[in-house]
């Protein structure tokens, strides 16, 4: 290995007999997570109305003050219940592997997202990892593609509409578009957060970080970091993060935020999984003459980093 080659990341290659263990994973996480998060509204009310009942009496029982020590104590107790990513712990004789890449180019990666993570740190609102069992080329072809927000995500994002492209910009890393989009329908739930009619940005920063910006109301913005990290050619690191200046309670913005995070997150699973079981190759080829707009981000990460990324996730023998 020359000494301009570093590793991402060590990883165990998962056993047969926990495959199917590997792919549900994600899931049970997300259900977990799902539960956590609701039960913390559970327990505020809980304490909301014990202490309401008290300031309504105008004294404190023994009873009472048993009763909301204890309903504070649970409540504690609860947030430090919070569900972790399970780490799968192989056997000592299984093989250890290493994803290379050029380390100068990984440096520049990092320093990328570094210093745009350190431009948006005071608006940072919520992070949450997530160790999936698919190919990050997969995750990756997912968040380029413009089409996927009106199919796979047409419940949370109640049919919401892309309705153009109106602007192409190329970077030495990346590039970045701005697409309009629309909420038909009166009802959307999206409309708590922005207008009917805006433009979205959406950029590719480096071949495993990719930003959406949402522009919300009076000129405040809700701006997802994506990072994805291959572990192998079956599995990667899944990080979000999401920022926004939005003067909302912090903790109700935070609860809402999450609840999104991870209702979208049950919609990818299963498009990725279905992704997962086609050709990798084939994956990075289709597509790639096409003029569609919607792809133009898809295409541009292709032109890039094609050949080495490629590579890099087919196994030895394909890789050739």
């Amino acid at each position: 290995m020359s000494n301009k080659t570093v590793a991402i990341k060590d990883y165990q290659v998962i056993p047969q007999q926990k495959e199917q263990t590997s792919k549900t994973a994600p899931f049970l996480h997300a259900v977990k997570s799902l539960i956590w998060f609701v039960g913390i509204p559970a327990w505020l009310f809980a304490i909301c109305d014990r202490a309401l009942a008290i300031f309504t009496k105008g004294h404190l029982s023994v009873l009472e003050f048993v009763q909301i020590l204890t309903i504070v104590f649970f409540f504690v107790t609860w947030l430090y219940l919070k569900p972790e990513p399970s780490s799968e712990s192989a056997d000592e004789d299984q093989q250890n592997h290493q994803l290379d890449i050029d380390a100068e180019r990984l440096e520049v990666y990092k320093g990328i997202v570094a210093n745009r993570m350190l431009q948006l740190q005071e608006q940072h609102a919520i992070s949450q990892e997530y160790t999936l069992s698919f190919p990050y080329l997969c995750q990756i072809y997912h968040l380029l593609n413009l089409k996927h927000l009106e199919t796979i995500h047409s419940f949370s994002l109640n049919n919401l509409k892309v309705v153009g492209v109106s602007q192409f910009e190329s970077t030495h890393n990346g590039g970045k578009i701005k697409f309009q989009t629309v909420l038909d329908s009166p009802f959307n739930v999206l409309r708590i957060w922005r207008q009917p009619l805006v433009d979205v940005n959406l950029t590719l920063l480096t071949p495993y970080t990719v930003e959406l910006s949402i522009p919300v109301y009076n000129g405040k913005h809700i701006i997802v970091l994506f990072n994805a990290v291959p572990l192998n050619q079956g599995a990667h690191k899944f990080f979000i993060d999401i920022y926004t200046d939005l003067k909302w309670p912090k903790p109700l913005l935070q609860f809402l935020l999450h609840i999104a995070a991870i209702v979208t997150l049950f919609e990818d699973l299963p498009y990725l999984r279905k992704l997962a079981q086609r050709n990798i190759d084939r994956l990075f080829k289709s597509n790639k003459g096409s003029d569609c707009n919607t792809l133009w981000l898809y295409k541009r990460f292709v032109d890039l980093y094609g050949s080495s990324e490629l590579s890099a996730q087919l196994p030895p023998s394909s890789a050739q």
